[in-house]
């Protein structure tokens, strides 16, 4: 079997290991690849926006099935041009992608199907936004609608900081195109989750779900990242809610994207605010997110590979199920300084041997790449993704964070305090 992953990022890592995992002898290919890839996959001098000639070459290549890694490819639809080519492409379409592509989109498909989030408006008016966040005078979160690499998303306390963020967004373009609409929200109070969902547009098999640190800084404080670590298995996430959340949210959402002409196929992301009444999707992404991919595909024992290449065929995963391993996964993340603001690249990176050799310790690269020398340097803002498995969250983390420490560039970033809330609350370790 061929392979190819598109994507060149930790989450595209975290993939390319789970699945030599699955299908050892399989072929395995990724679009120009980072610093720990090659170990797994052949890399191929294409970018993710080169969809036609992605297509073209996976149809040349006889590539068996093409798993589309980040969001950018899938807005524009890269899903669309694969099933052109009568390719098999795990990913949805550029309609069914607006899920994440619009936030303005996925709110009203929320309202229009009763399917629990905060309230909202949408405003393409600085005056009028500005106008509305002083009136109503209290907290809110504003939100560039486009995609905006998790970056695009302020808190604000109060009516003075949503005017300020509206204005950053709208009028001096801190996100691109992004924030020429925005959308400004009811601030809800709760536990952030992570529930990843299989889908093949009628059925779900929801993932073990996980919790990540979306803040620079310990204890949650500064800036909105891509997300700064991760861990899973999450205690709050009980049987009985994963039901309530498959039930309200997860089902009819994806009846909802079907009911409405646009079938979503692939990987459905539920980000999840645990309010006093009950779960409320903060947002959608339409694709594995990162970095709670890098702890949840570690922890699960079934094949990824099966589920997603029926759903590539367009079969049903009826019946299909997930198995896990016990214990738990926790991942710090390694950022360049600066990050989510500006930042070096090309910084060398030392890596001790002992930790590639741990059974326990798993790296996954992202903002990496190899010099003409092979001397390993940064690439981006996130650099690598250090996961570790064990017993408990507490135990993962403690492990993950030492695996982490021993990894060395000038300027290295990370949080120290993975999983505080589990360890504070008891949670898995129990």
């Amino acid at each position: 079997m061929k392979i190819l992953v598109v994507g060149n990022g930790g989450r595209e890592h975290a993939l390319l290991w789970k699945l030599r995992r699955d299908a050892p002898d399989a072929e395995l290919f990724i679009t120009g690849g980072n610093g720990g890839t090659d170990a797994l996959a052949q890399a191929i001098p294409l970018a993710p926006a080169e969809m036609q000639s992605l297509a073209g070459w996976a149809e040349q290549n006889a590539i068996d099935l093409t798993i589309i890694g980040p969001e950018a490819p899938l807005a524009e639809g890269i899903a669309d041009h694969f099933a052109n080519h009568g390719l098999a492409v795990f990913g949805p379409s550029r309609e069914a992608a607006r899920i994440e592509s619009s936030k303005a989109f996925a709110k009203g498909l929320m309202a229009r199907h009763g399917i629990p989030t905060a309230d909202f408006r949408v405003f393409e008016s600085l005056a009028e936004a500005e106008t509305y966040v002083r009136a109503l005078g209290g907290p809110v979160v504003v939100k560039a609608s486009g995609l905006a690499a998790g970056k695009g998303v302020i808190v604000c306390d109060n009516a003075e900081e949503a005017a300020a963020a509206l204005r950053e967004t709208m009028a001096e373009g801190a996100f691109g195109a992004a924030g020429e609409q925005v959308v400004v929200e009811e601030r809800m109070t709760g536990e952030e989750l992570s529930v990843f969902a299989l889908t093949d547009g009628e059925n779900v098999i929801a993932m073990l779900p996980a919790q990540d640190h979306k803040r620079v800084g310990e204890g949650e404080t500064g800036p909105n990242t891509g997300g700064m670590g991760a861990y899973a298995p999450v205690s709050l996430a009980t049987p009985e809610l994963m039901e309530q959340v498959e039930r309200e949210i997860l089902r009819p959402t994806v009846a909802a994207m079907a009911e409405e002409g646009y079938p979503f196929r692939g990987l459905l992301y539920a980000g999840l605010m645990l309010t006093p009444t009950g779960p409320r999707v903060v947002e959608f992404n339409c694709r594995f997110g990162d970095p709670e991919t890098q702890v949840v595909l570690p922890l699960l024992r079934s094949s990824l590979l099966e589920p997603m290449l029926a759903i590539a065929r367009g079969q049903p995963i009826a019946g299909m199920t997930l198995d896990w391993h016990p214990g738990a996964a926790a991942t710090t993340v390694l950022a360049s300084g600066g990050y989510p603001g500006d930042y070096r690249t090309g910084v060398p990176i030392r890596i001790p041997p002992e930790v590639d050799g741990m059974e326990d310790v798993v790296v996954f690269h992202a903002g990496t790449r190899r010099e003409a020398d092979g001397t390993l340097v940064t690439s981006g803002g996130r650099v690598m993704a250090v996961t570790a498995i064990a017993p408990t969250v507490s135990q993962a983390a403690a492990r993950s964070r030492e695996a982490a420490e021993t990894i060395h560039y000038d300027g290295r970033l990370l949080r120290r305090d993975i999983g505080w809330r589990e360890a504070a609350r008891g949670g898995t370790d129990a």
